[in-house]
């Protein structure tokens, strides 16, 4: 595995729009895994190229993925169930809301319940290359829409007030310049 550090707020790369990826190789697999491993051992469930300061459009996640201090299940840990989008695209989103607390790798111990389409269907190349459609709800939605939005220069805080959003840009600016947060 490569050693890449996961980038944070108020890094600038975070605001810019990914390139489109032009063809799954051996190359971004080996990014894909190195992504995956990154983002079990933050812990997280989703995590996008971007974050790592790779701005083409492909992320992995896992909603299965038992974080630390979520309950186990009866017999251990969930099976890990990874997936990985390339050039994902939203084709459908249902009228219908669900709120979600969200968090994000890139903003670090700040988490916010945010409200997005209960349903979705999004089109996206598999790691072996091949064109998919997929229908996600609830978790799966949510993180799906959150990863597509950091392909697209969002964050989570973007669907905030923005009051709110403006506290926390404000809390991690002051963090990465070295000063005291309150």
């Amino acid at each position: 595995m490569t050693k890449r550090d996961i980038i944070t707020l108020p890094d600038p790369m975070l605001r810019k729009p990914s390139a489109p990826v032009e063809r799954v190789d051996d190359e971004l697999r080996a990014l894909m895994d190195d992504m995956l491993e990154i983002m079990y051992g933050a812990p997280g469930v989703g995590l996008a190229a971007v974050q790592l300061a790779i701005p083409r459009r492909v992320f992995v996640l896992d909603v299965n993925y038992r974080r630390a201090g979520e309950e186990e299940e009866e017999g251990g840990e969930k099976p890990r169930a990874p997936i990985c989008m390339v050039n994902p695209e939203i084709i459908m989103r249902s009228e219908a809301l669900h709120v979600h607390e969200e968090g994000c790798l890139s903003i670090p111990e700040f988490y916010a319940e945010i409200e997005r389409p209960a349903k979705i269907i999004v089109r996206y190349i598999d790691r072996e290359g091949i064109q998919r459609e997929m229908a996600c709800e609830n978790m799966l939605a949510t993180v799906v829409q959150h990863e597509v939005d950091h392909l697209n220069g969002k964050l989570f805080i973007d669907h905030l007030s923005r009051l709110k959003r403006d506290r926390v840009i404000k809390k991690f600016v002051k963090a990465a310049k070295g000063e005291v947060v309150a």
